[in-house]
Order: C-alpha cells, then sequence, then structure tokens
C-alpha cells in the first residue's frame, strides 16, 4: 500500500517549488521596480505586469503551509515555533508589499508613491532571502531535541552557509523576474530588463556554484542522494547556459522557462536530499523530523488525498486561465491600475 505520508511529502515539495516559481517572477519584477524602472509610469507598468497574478501566486505558499500544518503537524509546529521571528518578518513584507500594490495609486505627492514604492521593493526582497536562509537550514541542520523542539541561537540560523542561500535564492528570483519582465513589456523597458538579466547571470552563477560546493562540504545529502543530485545539477546547469543563450538571442520566452527550470530544480534537489527526514537534528540523527514521526494519522491522510485530488484540478485550471486571459503585454497605451 501506498505510504500516504510520503505521498504529502512530494505534494508539499511541489507546493512549494511552484509557489518559488511563480512568486519568484512577481519577487524579482518588485525588486526591478527600483532598478530599471526610470518614471513612475514605469514603474507602473512593471506593477500591471503581476497585477492579475501576484495574490494568486502567493496562495501557493498560504496552501504549502495548510498542507503542513494538516498533514505533518510536528513539522508544522517545529518550523514556525523555531523559525518565529524570520516568519514573522516574512509574513510583515508581504503585507507591506501587497499593501504597496493597492495604495501606491490612491494619492498623486510624490513622497506617497515613493513610500509606497520603497514598501513593493523591501516587501519583494525580504521573502526570497529569508526563504533561502530557512531552507539553507533545512539541509544544514539544527539543534532539534527529541521531544521536536527547536532551540536555535543566532549562529546556528545565520551564518556563512546559510546566507549563500539567502543571497542565492533573492538573486534566482530577481533574474527571474527580469526574465518574466522582457515576455511582458515592449521597448525601452524590455531593453533594460534583458540587459541587466544578461549583466547578472555570471554573479548568479557564481553564487549557485559556490552554494552547491558548500552544500556538498557541510551537509550529508550527496553522500545520501549523490546519484540524483549529480544528475539534477548537471540539468540545471544546462538550463542555465540556455538561459543565457536564450536571452542573447532574444527569445525571451525560453529564457524565462530555462531560468524558472533552475528554479524548480534548485528546490527539487532540496526536497530530495532531505528525504525522508524533513528537518535535520544537529544533535542527534535520531531526534530528526521524519515523513514517518511527523505525520498526522492515516485517517487524516486519506481525507486530506481526497479532498486535495478532487479540488485540485479547478484551482489550477483556474490559474491556467488566468494566465490565457491576461497574456499580453503590457503598455503605456494600456495602462490600468490594478
Amino acid at each position: 500500500m501506498f505510504d500516504l505520508g510520503v505521498l504529502w511529502f512530494i505534494l508539499v515539495a511541489v507546493l512549494f517549488i511552484g509557489f518559488f516559481f511563480l512568486e519568484g517572477f512577481d519577487f524579482g519584477v518588485g525588486m526591478s521596480t527600483q532598478l530599471i524602472a526610470r518614471n513612475d509610469m514605469e514603474r507602473r507598468i512593471l506593477i500591471n505586469t503581476i497585477g492579475p497574478f501576484w495574490d494568486a501566486n502567493e496562495v501557493w505558499l498560504i496552501t504549502a503551509g495548510g498542507a503542513l500544518f494538516a498533514a505533518f503537524p510536528h513539522w508544522y509546529a517545529t518550523l514556525f515555533s523555531g523559525f518565529y521571528t524570520p516568519l514573522v518578518v516574512v509574513l510583515l513584507a508581504l503585507i507591506i508589499r501587497a499593501t504597496g500594490f493597492e495604495f501606491r495609486a490612491k494619492g498623486n505627492h510624490p513622497i506617497w508613491k515613493k513610500s509606497w514604492d520603497i514598501c513593493i521593493f523591501l516587501g519583494s526582497l525580504l521573502p526570497p532571502l529569508l526563504f533561502g536562509v530557512v531552507f539553507a537550514c533545512f539541509i544544514q541542520g539544527l539543534p532539534i531535541d527529541k521531544n521536536m523542539e527547536l532551540n536555535a541561537g543566532f549562529f546556528d540560523i545565520v551564518n556563512v552557509y546559510t546566507l549563500t542561500g539567502g543571497i542565492t535564492v533573492l538573486m534566482l528570483c530577481l533574474v527571474h523576474g527580469l526574465m518574466f519582465t522582457t515576455i511582458r513589456t515592449v521597448g525601452d523597458l524590455q531593453d533594460r530588463a534583458r540587459n541587466l538579466g544578461q549583466k547578472l547571470l555570471p554573479p548568479l552563477g557564481i553564487l549557485l556554484t559556490a552554494f552547491t560546493v558548500m552544500t556538498y562540504i557541510k551537509t550529508d545529502i550527496f553522500e545520501r542522494q549523490g546519484t540524483i543530485l549529480s544528475f539534477l545539477f548537471g540539468i540545471g546547469v544546462i538550463a542555465f547556459v540556455l538561459s543565457g543563450y536564450f536571452i542573447s538571442r532574444k527569445k525571451d520566452g525560453w529564457a524565462f522557462g530555462m531560468t524558472g527550470a533552475v528554479i524548480a530544480l534548485s528546490f527539487i534537489s532540496i526536497f530530495i536530499g532531505l528525504f525522508p527526514r524533513l528537518m535535520i537534528s544537529s544533535i542527534n540523527s535520531s531526534f530528526s523530523l521524519t515523513v514517518s514521526n511527523a505525520a498526522s494519522g492515516h485517517y487524516s491522510l486519506t481525507v486530506m488525498t481526497i479532498v486535495a485530488l478532487t479540488l485540485l484540478p479547478f484551482v489550477l485550471g483556474y490559474q491556467i486561465w488566468s494566465y490565457i486571459v491576461f497574456r499580453k503585454r503590457v503598455t503605456e497605451k494600456s495602462h490600468l491600475e490594478y
């Protein structure tokens, strides 16, 4: 009989991967409003490129959190209690970002708009940075005791390895957002997004390589899943090189797909490296949270599976349809306040 705990581990992984693929370009566009836009109209155009999508993309994170709570209550409790401060910062950042999208158009004073633009920028920068730190902590290991309680000090969470992970995820989202901008805008704004994306690819490649090497040295995931992780790393390198090739040939859609593939492969590697563990204990490996010791009961998982498989096609269908409906490029002539 198939283990429902394993199924829900896969579903949680898919939800987080979907979040970083979709919300990743939202974060990137939010950051790019301060990097490539030269006036208020261009900032408005950038915001409008993600206007129909960003709130739906955030639902993937909410759903992932709900799935954690229901399918793996011990994982949820340990994660949210141990990372209370960074996750609260993420929540506040998402709130001020959403508020910025809604309120910047409610006033015309330059200070009013500039203040909300800063909120959008910070609200787009902090979540990928902090999420990168958290996921790096997962595979690095944390002081989790036999009662599944996490009592981490500052340097258990914030160190060279986790900061490298955070900055790497941040840069991935920024480049991914720039690639998305190239397929949603025209003219000078599109050219600036393409040029900045090309310039950021080399430092992103250095960060990805550095984080991979540090992961090989500091963690055991290559020791446990070395064959498949090496294969995924090879595919990731090909996708990364292709993203540079396609953007240099102005094949923007393909370049966007390749940066998305790099994001997906990166987080797939993290979840595969963890499995069957959920959070690794640096105190004693027997204290690690696993699919078996952190999952809900069989009946709960069965009911959740039936409900999820029933509703998921409708949710995915709705989101796919929204991307089809709003597929046109955003220009000054199509300027709307979302």
